[in-house]
């Protein structure tokens, strides 16, 4: 477990980290909706959305465009505390194809700080197919080490030692009279689909119907993300939207 530690960035404490095997790996996730992996010191992280704000006004469709930013930020918060070697990005990192040409200057020097010393891996996903090599890294489809297979899309069919994100799983449960919904990791033990990380994105209910091919309608646990800790919640508690 990672004992809490005040983070200077955002004068902020980070909680304790929640183990799960997976595979036959340990790791640990963070209330942020980041998972940390101490055997291999990495930090990996799914659905940036980066420059989301700056698609959708292209369409004029007018947000505000900060959330690049407040990604980068949450972001750089986390690697001050765990001091990864590697962090891994399950794609969907920009929200287009050209995100990463539209990121501003001091976005891309926060994000090069980011990176600086450490091994920074981009996984391709269905919104960003190709990374522009302007944004350093290392691109690949999918990336395994240890047992562990890290992907952007599940895979069709039983398998283990998955993890990966597109689906932006969410949770609601009732309790006291109302409904709570929130961003959470999805796991039957074998395969875990991870929150999104980035500041504007949405979620699916992980009651869906376009959830049953993931976990093949058997039972699966979520831990939905809290203020300081995770909320674990089998899937017999849930409610649909």
């Amino acid at each position: 477990m990672i004992t809490a530690r005040a983070l200077n960035t955002k004068r902020m404490t980070v909680p304790v980290c929640h183990d799960l095997a997976i595979g036959n790996e340990i790791v640990g996730m963070h209330d942020s909706g980041a998972l940390w992996w101490p055997d291999q010191s990495a930090l990996i992280i799914s659905d940036l959305h980066m420059e989301k704000g700056s698609s959708f006004a292209r369409r004029g469709v007018m947000l505000p465009p900060y959330d690049t930013g407040e990604t980068l930020e949450r972001l750089a918060a986390l690697v001050e505390v765990f001091r990864p070697r590697r962090i891994i990005a399950l794609g969907d990192s920009f929200h287009d194809a050209d995100g990463a040409d539209r990121l501003p200057r001091s976005y891309r020097a926060m994000l090069s700080m980011i990176q600086l010393g450490r091994e920074w891996v981009w996984i391709s996903g269905n919104h960003d197919p190709v990374i522009p090599q302007s944004v350093g890294g290392d691109r690949c489809d999918e990336l395994t080490m240890g047992t562990l297979t890290f992907r952007h899309e599940p895979t069709e069919g039983p398998i283990t030692g998955e993890v990966c994100g597109h689906l932006h799983p969410v949770a609601k449960v009732r309790r006291l009279g109302r409904s709570i919904r929130r961003p959470c990791f999805a796991t039957n033990g074998n395969r875990l689909i991870m929150p999104s990380f980035g500041a504007l994105t949405g979620g699916l209910n992980v009651m869906d119907e376009a959830w049953k091919p993931v976990f093949e309608g058997k039972r699966f646990s979520v831990f939905m993300l809290g203020s300081g800790r995770l909320f674990p919640f089998t899937a017999s508690k849930l409610i649909a939207d």
